[in-house]
């Protein structure tokens, strides 16, 4: 159902900061928490005695201690000690890999010999001080891939998100895909429109005037296993689109990391990084609720859609021209997890 020889995003840093936190990614129940170096850990959420969550206990002397008993675990993996008992003989849990990097924890559930942190995705926006990011979590109640699909085609937006980032136009324009070194690439341009809300509260934003005609792009790219980021903006019509100069557009960059949790359920890890004002908190809190707003509305159409799917698995589906990001997508995926049925091949070699 999931590729498991990649790295997906399994928290962030402040979800385990007092305590630790269990977390089922591809179905793997995990509990990460920090070891006595500051190290993130990550380590099968089950406790060899009793089998009770591990993500329940607490830290101590950086190791995790079962909250049931006061066995003591290892990063490892590993049994440590409990009160009054020999241990030696204790199996062992399973560990993963796990990488912080980006203001993410990224984890790696597949065989770890085939584990490395040089295959996690460079993210400049995360590391530029040009760029604010600012960005939440939602659990969904659908399989990871009809996200994909949501965010492979925009055209829901005209109705979907009417009142915010919705207009007429995104249906009326061609969407065209491409596959692009590894990655799947959507893209629309609508010349000479008029900004949809959440646009022309940004233009204003910047200083520019939010009732002229713009030009307005949307460009999506699907990264394996399954990461979507999307370069959105508006510049004043006229003045070169997406190539138009900084004091003349306002842009930013949807980002999406959809992380599986079961078949029909996973963790969204949504944000938007932009480079302009990075230094006005504000700003950033700000877009932080009203994307947060525009998500929702997606979370409460995906969910009823698996609904629907469970309930009727026998009918085909239709497939139009604005699918085709989201078939691309799939294939990749298809592709990943035959090869890794047929001999668990790394990541890198699904482009070969």
């Amino acid at each position: 159902m999931f590729p498991k020889n990649c790295w997906y995003v399994a928290c962030t840093p402040d979800e385990f900061a007092e305590k630790p936190l269990g977390r089922q990614i591809c179905g793997e129940r995990i509990a990460f928490y920090r070891d006595n170096e500051g190290k993130v850990a990550a380590v099968e959420d089950f406790c060899p005695h009793r089998g009770a969550p591990l993500s329940l206990g607490y830290i101590e002397d950086g190791q995790l201690v079962c909250g049931y008993h006061g066995l003591k675990m290892g990063r490892d993996g590993k049994t440590i000690s409990m009160p009054k008992q020999r241990v030696g003989g204790f199996p062992c849990v399973k560990s993963y890999p796990v990488e912080e990097r980006y203001g993410f924890i990224w984890v790696w559930t597949g065989d770890k010999s085939l584990a490395n942190a040089d295959d996690i995705p460079h993210l400049e926006w995360a590391v530029s001080k040009e760029w604010a990011y600012g960005g939440g979590l939602y659990h969904i109640n659908c399989d990871y891939k009809l996200m994909i699909d949501n965010l492979m085609d925009l055209t829901h937006e005209t109705y979907v998100h009417s009142t915010s980032i919705g207009q007429k136009e995104i249906d009326e324009m061609p969407v065209n895909t491409r596959v692009i070194d590894g990655e799947v690439v959507t893209s629309r341009i609508m010349e000479n429109v008029i900004a949809p809300p959440f646009w022309q509260s940004n233009l204003r934003t910047k200083g520019l005037p939010d009732d002229q005609p713009v030009d307005r792009w949307q460009i999506c790219r699907f990264s394996p296993p399954s990461h979507v980021l999307i370069e959105v903006g508006v510049a004043l019509a006229g003045h070169g689109g997406k190539d138009a100069p900084a004091d003349k557009r306002v842009n930013s960059i949807v980002v999406d990391f959809i992380t599986p949790e079961t078949e029909t359920s996973h963790w969204y890890f949504w944000g938007m990084a932009r480079n302009f004002q990075p230094e006005v908190q504000a700003l950033t809190d700000a877009i932080r609720k009203g994307q947060g707003g525009i998500f929702a509305e997606d979370l409460e159409m995906l969910e009823q859609q698996q609904k629907n799917l469970l309930k009727f698995p026998e009918r085909d589906l239709l497939k139009l021209d604005i699918d085709a990001g989201g078939v691309q997508a799939r294939r990749m995926i298809d592709k990943m997890l035959k090869q890794e049925q047929q001999g668990q091949i790394p990541l890198e070699s699904v482009n070969a």
